[in-house]
């Protein structure tokens, strides 16, 4: 799928080519989702770049992801997808740079771009150019993933409450450990994929800064793009210590299983423990001995059923008493 978008009035107007038509010279924006082979023929014809393959794309290596290839600036990064799903995603997204124009390649559907297009769809700045637009993108991208931290941490924290609440809330009720379990392991995943694309986001933008040195570009839009590296850090940081705290809670919560385990093995233990007198005398009158005093007498059975039963009971009282149980 390839769309154009064009300045019309103040915003950004999306164009749709016919089959075999040249794209628009004043387009500032080409974004190509799941580009086939005549749609890169176009846009190479236009800004006279290569257009990079999804195997290239999805190399990790810098050099691979941020170069500069016949004036053209190559990005590549890995952006979120599905986050507000049971199964969130990274792609990766590229973004080149060439003569004032923006072009985006991408394998799937990260919400930012829905945003921004809707966004410059409404009102966009006077004299709007590529530059402009990636910055845009990069904006959103990054408001994305605060986002998704703030409510990785919000169920994180809800997560914890949980683990930790009040026996006497509970109500004799067991808990799902199962759930709380399997909630753990997606909030983890969430975070580690989160701090994934803002480690690439970062990267990005400093290449982008390091790029613009020898171009010039406005004031207000130099000093967003420091405000992008300070909000990256913060961000990195912030997913680091919410991977340390979701380590934390599934260590907190595996100790919460085994102290279960421990009270129900301890429980048995106990029952064993109280059961045995009451079978060692059980034992004893069911041996088949001929000459064996008890049997003849007649209050015999309801003395030996007593005796089982203060023998099970006064190990359970010690053990009340120590305060095992």
């Amino acid at each position: 799928m390839l769309s154009v978008f064009v300045p019309a009035n103040n915003t950004l107007k999306m164009v749709e080519p016919a089959p075999g038509e040249p794209l628009p010279q004043e387009a500032v924006w080409i974004d190509l989702i799941n580009p086939q082979q005549p749609e890169d023929k176009l846009v190479e014809k236009l800004v006279g770049i290569e257009i990079p393959t999804r195997e290239e794309m999805q190399e990790i290596e810098i050099s691979s992801r941020l170069y500069v290839e016949r004036g053209a600036r190559y990005m590549t990064a890995t952006l979120m997808c599905a986050a507000d799903s049971d199964a969130p995603r990274t792609t990766p997204v590229t973004f080149i740079l060439s003569g004032h124009r923006l072009v985006t390649v991408r394998y799937d559907n990260p919400r930012p771009f829905a945003l921004i297009e809707h966004k410059l769809a409404r009102n966009c700045s006077p004299g709007i150019n590529g530059e402009m637009v990636l910055m845009e993108l990069l904006d959103a991208v990054i408001d994305r993933c605060a986002d998704i931290l703030e409510r990785a941490g919000a169920e994180i924290d809800s997560v914890s409450r949980a683990i930790f609440e009040p026996e006497q809330t509970r109500n004799g009720q067991a808990k799902q450990y199962s759930s709380i379990l399997i909630s753990i392991g997606r909030k983890g995943d969430l975070t580690s994929k989160v701090r994934e694309s803002l480690v690439s986001i970062g990267r990005l933008v400093t290449f982008v800064a390091a790029e613009i040195e020898g171009v010039k570009w406005s004031k207000d839009m130099r000093e967003q793009l420091k405000t992008m590296q300070r909000d990256v850090v913060s961000l990195t940081d912030h997913a680091s210590y919410l991977s340390n705290k979701t380590t934390f809670v599934l260590d907190a919560m595996l100790g919460v299983v085994n102290l279960e385990q421990n009270n129900i093995i301890k429980l048995f233990s106990v029952m064993a423990v109280v059961l045995m007198p009451p079978t060692l005398i059980a034992s004893i009158y069911g041996m088949n001995f001929k000459f064996m005093p008890e049997l003849d007498w007649h209050l015999g059975y309801p003395l030996a059923i007593a005796l089982m039963g203060l023998a099970g009971v006064l190990p359970y009282v010690f053990f009340r008493w120590k305060k095992w149980l």
